[in-house]
């Protein structure tokens, strides 16, 4: 089985993204850019253009054509906007390095609409290096924008972003292998999975499941929470309890039997069933993390308008049911269900059921949006996990 691109990146220490938030909850001035210097003059009404970043493998493609990107060439047909689609963004650090010299001296990054993950997303906004939507020409996102989603603290009412695909961090296992099933983050630690567990090396991708397999309100955690949950791990590591903390590639392990529990993200859990039924993803009885990777526009964007009219053409139910079958993850659209449902492909229509793509009550019910972790917060945080990890 090949291995699977994650959509949410590693965090690889602190890095220039780490620095620059210090800096920034440090109150260095140079970072923050105030509201009113953000906005470029826009060519969109002369230039029907825009310069679209997204991650690899995220997008719905031609199964004759890998090249042809359908959603997007109905958009063009739709509005006369050209788009220049690059997959460029293969780590939420990486990225924030490659963008960050120009944000931080305000200039343009060449940039008009980028899709980053919330917790870096939340950087951008806190930072100023986020421009506001106009909401009055997104009539798509007003209506039809997960209720779960619409207001996460880092950007209370979704002002500056919006998401692209959503997703639930739970736990994958190989029901056969283990002989028994999981219910909760607790089992992680049953003495038959010694050696046999893996967990995400990401501050940001792991911290929340953890702590909520502690019983803790993720959406207002305090650093005593994060520590207990520190602790935890730093026993089973030395117990070698968990075999390896992982980026993406915990797919392949789990896929090839050299785990048989681990961390993982809906979206991947779907694709690895396919492979594999004996592959069994759970929501634990203490909850999941529910997160998002999100579009925002970067400051001095110069076709911010067009960008716009792109976010909400995928707002579109019809359009967002069309990206939904294609990528497997939480559709930010629930009113894409009803489209998806009423296909006369029956693979697609079972898509509809699914509660990893389209929650229901039940699941939602368990589902979290966690607090992000501060600026002033996160250099402690960081040096306390990536010692543990190793990173």
């Amino acid at each position: 089985m090949p291995e699977l691109l994650s959509r949410r990146a590693a965090l690889r220490g602190l890095g220039a993204a780490g620095l620059l938030a210090a800096l920034a909850g440090c109150g260095v001035p140079a970072a923050y850019v105030p509201e009113d210097r953000r906005q470029a003059p826009d060519r969109s009404d002369r230039d029907r253009a825009l310069a679209f970043s997204n991650w690899p493998l995220y997008i719905d493609t031609d199964d004759e054509d890998e090249e042809s990107r359908p959603t997007l060439e109905a958009f063009t047909r739709k509005t006369g906007i050209r788009v220049r689609y690059t997959e460029e963004i293969n780590d939420n650090d990486e990225f924030f390095g490659k963008v960050s010299p120009a944000l931080m001296n305000r200039q343009a990054t060449g940039h008009d609409l980028v899709v980053v993950s919330d917790w870096m997303a939340a950087r951008f906004v806190h930072l100023g290096w986020a421009q506001k939507m106009d909401r009055s020409a997104q009539s798509n996102v007003a209506e039809y924008l997960d209720p779960q989603l619409r207001s996460p603290a880092f950007d209370e009412g979704r002002l500056y972003t919006v998401p692209w695909q959503s997703g639930i961090t739970g736990i994958a296992y190989n029901r056969r292998a283990l002989g028994r099933e999981i219910k909760s983050v607790k089992d992680l630690w049953h003495p038959d999975l010694a050696g046999k567990v893996t967990l995400f090396s990401g501050l940001d991708e792991s911290f929340s499941l953890l702590m909520q397999g502690n019983g803790t309100d993720v959406t207002r955690w305090a650093e005593s929470d994060f520590h207990r949950m520190c602790d935890q791990v730093e026993n089973m590591v030395r117990k070698k309890h968990v075999r390896r903390f992982t980026g993406n590639d915990y797919t392949s392990d789990l896929g090839k039997g050299d785990v048989l529990a681990c961390q993982a993200y809906s979206g991947d859990a779907i694709q690895l069933r396919a492979d594999n039924p004996d592959i069994e993803f759970v929501v634990p009885e203490e909850g999941g993390e529910l997160w998002a990777e999100s579009l925002l526009v970067p400051n001095l964007a110069r076709h911010k308008a067009n960008a716009e009219a792109l976010v909400d053409h995928y707002y579109d139910p019809e359009v967002a049911a069309e990206l939904a079958a294609a990528v497997n993850y939480v559709c930010p659209v629930p009113a894409a269900r009803e489209v998806l449902a009423a296909s006369p492909d029956k693979e697609t229509a079972q898509l509809a059921e699914n509660p990893l793509v389209f929650p229901d009550d039940a699941m939602r019910r368990r589902l979290a949006v966690a607090r992000d972790i501060s600026s002033a917060e996160r250099p402690a945080l960081a040096k306390r996990w990536n010692a543990i990890v190793g990173l």
